[in-house]
């Protein structure tokens, strides 16, 4: 349709279909926009929470290689928590039905020691003088310790329930496993729950009261299955277990145990508990040699409504 408009000539304006046809391109036009920015959106939340589920899963692998490398070794078993059947963590017949770790660690803050102001001496050494004239079944010589400082950096971490200082009775004793051990049973080191009598592999001690490197044996060595002496030994004040915890197999909270003493019968539920990680879908273990693999694989708990998780794996020798 033409319009005259005196002094400007003729000019052609919009038919009624060209502007439908612009309405429409604009509509088509702010539609994929508008999935654009949905999509920029989605993408933004599924990298911020993927990038904390990946700081939430390395703070939590950390926190378990930065125990895992102070264990005693020989002490890694895992068990089935709703039926407590053991194993050991090397072991050929694990399967997925194991599902927690538990370990004795030994004392590696007090292993460091303080300085003198020169060198730095160890609270405990590690070692035996087995040439010493005062080294038998009662007690022993570990030259080069500062049992003091053991004592004192094992009763703060422990929360005072632990002291090599006392010989009433009263409190309870750290123990020594010796590094190369003769026998090696569940009941030995305490993990058999159904026989706690016997802790053969696990040596409750306690400090002489005068001497700053004795350690004195609370049960007499001659009157158990121990018939020598180990020259190196690992000193040890509390256990540790990674227990999966809660209703949904994939969707749990990892809980650590630790301050209990096995070798006095305490179970993992005896000792105090952090949570590591929470919304974990699956953790798992495998030890190859003397290497511990871990994995770990948290979830956002539907959080972004997307639903995803993060798996990460370490190893510790």
């Amino acid at each position: 349709m033409n319009h005259y408009r005196p002094g400007n000539g003729m000019q052609k304006g919009f038919t009624l279909f060209e502007i439908i046809m612009v309405i429409v391109i604009l509509g088509i036009v702010a539609m994929i926009g508008t999935n654009i920015i949905a999509h920029m959106y989605e993408n933004y939340m599924r990298s911020k929470y993927i990038n904390v589920l990946e700081q939430k899963t390395e703070l939590a692998l950390e926190s378990i290689v930065n125990r895992l490398k102070y264990r005693v070794k020989s002490t890694a078993i895992v068990r089935e928590k709703n039926t407590n059947n053991i194993e050991w963590l090397n072991s050929e017949d694990l399967n997925a039905s194991y599902d927690m770790l538990e370990w004795i660690g030994f004392d590696y803050e007090s292993l460091q020691g303080e300085s003198n102001g020169t060198v730095s001496i160890p609270g405990w050494s590690g070692l035996i003088d087995l040439r010493n004239p005062a080294t038998d079944a009662t007690q022993f010589v570990t030259p080069g310790s500062q049992l003091s400082y053991t004592a004192d950096t094992m009763k703060a971490l422990s929360y005072g329930k632990i002291d090599i200082n006392d010989t009433s009775g009263s409190v309870r004793h750290p123990a020594i496993i010796f590094k190369k051990i003769e026998s090696r049973t569940f009941e030995g080191f305490g993990w058999d729950w159904d026989n706690l009598s016997d802790h053969n592999d696990t040596h409750i001690v306690h400090k002489d009261p005068t001497e700053e490197d004795v350690l004195v044996f609370d049960e007499n060595l001659s009157q158990k299955r121990v018939t020598t002496l180990i020259e190196q030994y690992r000193l040890c004040w509390s256990a540790y277990a990674l227990v999966p915890e809660g209703d949904k197999p994939n969707d749990f909270n990892l809980t650590l145990y630790y301050n209990y003493q096995p070798w006095y019968g305490d179970k993992y539920l005896d000792g105090s508990k952090s949570i590591v990680a929470e919304h974990v879908s699956s953790f798992k273990f495998l030890q190859s040699g003397n290497t511990v693999r871990i994995k770990l694989c948290i979830q956002d708990s539907n959080q972004t409504g997307i639903g995803f998780g993060f798996c990460k794996e370490k190893a510790v020798f």
